[in-house]
Parts: structure tokens; C-alpha cells; sequence
């Protein structure tokens, strides 16, 4: 068993904490203010120039750009005794390019949206309650959506590509797939370019995601179908496949739902569902992903599920044991896990009926 860490190294973990902190809230400033758009597109700006592209204030510009060079995402260019800042190639990317896996910036923006409501928080820490989805607003929706999407956008094909069996059965003609809190819609979206004969509706309780993915849809010219319902009353018997992407775990009546899941398959149907890859056992001290986990679970998932009486307040954390236990709870035959590795944070489930 390691030795209790001395005073010192408490000390400098927390200092260590802190400055992250700072970074990551910085870092969502100048995601919000267009400040690395605006840098990665226009190229190197003084703080009047990115001031003036952006119509934000000088002095502020000025701080966060010398901020950032100090802590290293920006460099600063010497230019006819002007001082300019420019974004180097791969801060750029982990900060503004969409469509890449090391797509970072909704990271800040999650964590700062949970930051915002630290004292409702700690009035649910302290009487059991808690702070729904639709609270958390525009930046964990968002953020959670774009952090999603390139991996649904690059890597979901081929991850479900590993899955032989399941992909001839769900290439047939005329098969119908749900998406259960499909969010911004990302995954539906992918999920009808991959089976691109089948009909792909995705469901979401939070009204304000589901007007995100539709306008998502329209601007990606997807025809995939939104719809503002809960997955617990799912129609019976419609569906040749039901997903659940990083979900499950969010859900205050998880049993509920994958029932209904389960009620809504067609024969030789089946529900797959995909969800964070944390350990099988408690087991600290734990690795990153543990603690990353555990982390979103303290400020947002855990709180969102406890927002309903008589949750199950699963948090995000939701270990292979306990999905099990409600899949079996749900009339469920059994769980299996496919071979679909290096997918982010999550494991591929199949629920057999």
C-alpha cells in the first residue's frame, strides 16, 4: 500500500489543480469571445487587432493574450515593434477544429457551465436534490455535443464496423433505428450515414437538445427525425435497434427506460448501449479516466439524475455490474460486451433480450 502523501505534495497537487483551473477557465473565454477562431483564421493579432475583429474590449483581449503565452498555448510575435500573439498548429487544433478527435475546447465550456452553479450545488449536496440538464443551459448542451461529435462523425463506422453480425442485420432494407437521448444529434446523424437504408428517429427529454439536433440536421442536411419524448415510452415493437449513447448513466429511472427499450424491438432485435469505460471495481487510487469521471459525475451527472424524486442516481461512474443489474431488472437475458476498442471514454454494450 503506497504512504499517505506528506503536506508538501498535498500542497503542490492543489497548486498544480489550480493553475489548471485558471487555464481551463481561461480557455473558455476565449472560446466564447471567438479569441482562437479569430487567431486560427486571421492569423497573429495584437490585442487592439483581435479586439477589433471580435468587437470585444482591448484591455481584456490584451490580458488573456499575455495570460496565454505565459502558460504556453500562445506565442507572441515581435513585428515592427508591435506585439502580436499567434496560435501555434496544434494549440489550434485541440482549440477550435471541429472536426478533430483532439477537440478540447467543449472540455472548458462543460466544466465551466458546472462551475457557474456551484451554489445550487452545494444546496443539492446538502438536502439531496439536484440541478437538471435543462439548468446546466447552453454550454454543457453544447459542449457535450461538440466534444461527442467527431468521434460519431469519424470513428463510428468503424468501430461498429468490428461488429459483423450486427451491421448485416441492421443493413437490411427497410430497418428502423432509435436513438435514445440523442442530444445534439450527432449520433443519429452518423448512425443513418452508416445504415443508410434504414429510418433513424432519435428521442430526447430535454427540449432545448432536441431543437439543437434538428437545427443540426438542417445544416447538415440530414433527414433524420427528432422527437421530444421520453425514452421510457418508447412505441412497442417498432425498432430493429435501439441505441443509448453516454446515457444510461444519466437517467434518474434507468430500469424504466431500457424496459421500454426493450419493448420497442422487433424480433432478433437488440439494444446497444455505449457508455463510459471505467473500471469494473472500485479500486483507488484510480487512473485519469476514473478521475475524470468521477469528476463530471460530482459537478453535473449525478446532480442532473437526482433533479427527479426517487432517481436511481447512478452518476457517471456507472461500472459493468450495475448496468447489468438493470438490464436484468429491465427483463433483460443477459449483457455482452463487443470488441470495439479505443472509441474514446466508452465501452460498446449489447443488451440481449
Amino acid at each position: 500500500m503506497d504512504a499517505d502523501p506528506d503536506a508538501e505534495t498535498v500542497a503542490e497537487r492543489i497548486l498544480t489543480a489550480a493553475l489548471g483551473t485558471m487555464d481551463i477557465l481561461a480557455i473558455h473565454l476565449g472560446d466564447r469571445l471567438g479569441w482562437y477562431r479569430s487567431l486560427a483564421d486571421g492569423g497573429p493579432a495584437s490585442s487592439l487587432e483581435l479586439a477589433q475583429r471580435t468587437g470585444t474590449s482591448e484591455r481584456y483581449a490584451r490580458e488573456w493574450l499575455e495570460q496565454q503565452a505565459i502558460t504556453g498555448l500562445l506565442a507572441p510575435v515581435e513585428d515592427e515593434g508591435m506585439r502580436r500573439f499567434r496560435i501555434p498548429e496544434g494549440a489550434a487544433e485541440v482549440l477550435t477544429d471541429k472536426d478533430s478527435l483532439n477537440y478540447l475546447a467543449p472540455l472548458a465550456r462543460m466544466l465551466a457551465g458546472a462551475a457557474v452553479h456551484l451554489p445550487a450545488l452545494r444546496r443539492s449536496y446538502q438536502t439531496g436534490t439536484g440541478v437538471g440538464w435543462s439548468e446546466f443551459g447552453a454550454d454543457a448542451r453544447e459542449s457535450q455535443a461538440d466534444m461527442n461529435r467527431p468521434w460519431f462523425e469519424r470513428e463510428l463506422a468503424t468501430a461498429l464496423g468490428a461488429t459483423p453480425a450486427l451491421m448485416s442485420r441492421l443493413q437490411a432494407q427497410s430497418t428502423t433505428i432509435a436513438d435514445i437521448g440523442c442530444g445534439g444529434g450527432w449520433s443519429s446523424m452518423a448512425l443513418a450515414r452508416i445504415f443508410p437504408t434504414a429510418r433513424v428517429r432519435g428521442f430526447d427529454l430535454d427540449l432545448a437538445s432536441v431543437e439543437l439536433a434538428r437545427a443540426n440536421a438542417i445544416a447538415a442536411e440530414s433527414d433524420v427525425s427528432f422527437e421530444h419524448a421520453d425514452a421510457a415510452d418508447l412505441p412497442s415493437a417498432q425498432f430493429d435497434a435501439v441505441f443509448a449513447f453516454e446515457c444510461i448513466h444519466d437517467m434518474p429511472y434507468p430500469v424504466d427506460v431500457l424496459s421500454a427499450a426493450r419493448r420497442a424491438l422487433r424480433p432478433n432485435g437488440t439494444v446497444i448501449v455505449v457508455d463510459e469505460a471505467v473500471a469494473d471495481e472500485f479500486a483507488p487510487p484510480g487512473d485519469d479516466l476514473e478521475r475524470i469521471m468521477y469528476g463530471f459525475s460530482l459537478l453535473i451527472c449525478l446532480p442532473d439524475a437526482m433533479a427527479h424524486p426517487g432517481s436511481a442516481g447512478t452518476g457517471t461512474v456507472m461500472r459493468a455490474d450495475t448496468l447489468r443489474r438493470y438490464a436484468l431488472d429491465a427483463g433483460f437475458g443477459d449483457v455482452g460486451v463487443l470488441p470495439i476498442d479505443g472509441f474514446g471514454f466508452f465501452r460498446f454494450y449489447e443488451l440481449v433480450p
